[in-house]
């Protein structure tokens, strides 16, 4: 117990890096995200191909490579980002393209019925979207969005390779200098208290929404 009082100030430091890069990422990606669907879905045909060619290289490169091209291969264009812009820039652009896909997949499942019951309402194209459409998107994208953000909150352990330091840095550390798994057991237990947390923030969400079925 005194072990772990002793190394859970530096541990949370590195949480503290882990929360950043998650909260900026999230709060970024995710509504442009929702601008590349409706780019891919409503743009011109050169636009819908060009957002069509960056999630399709963005999902198919590891995000590690993306990370290292962005903070090493970028200086080589007269480009240089510290580590923090570098890291959060790979991690945005990587994630808005999955949640690009999440959001065309919801928009694309909405009944065509809906937008025509919407016209003989008399509503305008953009208030069917506003106020008939998008709400039952965001009800059905929560559950792949939350799969996604919890698979996030465990990918900012890549930093690492940019020399930040994060939970699973610190704990790495502490590890082979006291010959020890307590730092990774206790890593283990703060990925597992933030996931928990955002668990239940997504589940709130989901069910005030529930009644759009």
């Amino acid at each position: 117990m005194e072990y772990i009082l002793l190394i859970l100030p530096y541990m949370l430091k590195g949480l503290g890096t882990t929360l950043i890069v998650f909260a900026i990422t999230a709060i970024v990606s995710i509504p442009l995200g929702f601008v590349l669907a409706l780019a891919r879905l409503r743009g011109n045909k050169a636009l819908s191909r060009a957002v069509q060619t960056y999630i399709l290289i963005m999902r198919g490169t590891p995000l590690l490579l993306q990370l290292i091209f962005i903070y090493l291969g970028l200086p080589l264009v007269g480009i240089t980002l510290d580590r923090l812009p570098a890291s959060l820039l790979a991690f945005i652009l990587n994630y808005a393209a999955y949640f690009a896909e999440i959001f065309r997949a919801g928009i694309e499942s909405i009944p065509q019925g809906q937008y025509e019951a919407g016209r003989v309402l008399g509503l305008k194209e953009h208030e069917i979207f506003l106020k008939v459409v998008l709400p039952q998107v965001v009800k059905r994208v929560i559950p792949p969005t939350a799969n996604e953000l919890m698979t996030l909150v465990k990918d900012t352990s890549l930093v690492y390779v940019v020399g930040m330091g994060d939970v699973l840095r610190a704990a790495k550390i502490a590890a082979v200098r006291d010959v020890t798994l307590i730092p990774l057991g206790l890593a283990g237990v703060l990925y597992l208290i933030v996931i928990g947390i955002l668990t239940m923030l997504l589940k709130k969400a989901e069910t005030r929404l529930s009644y759009y079925r």
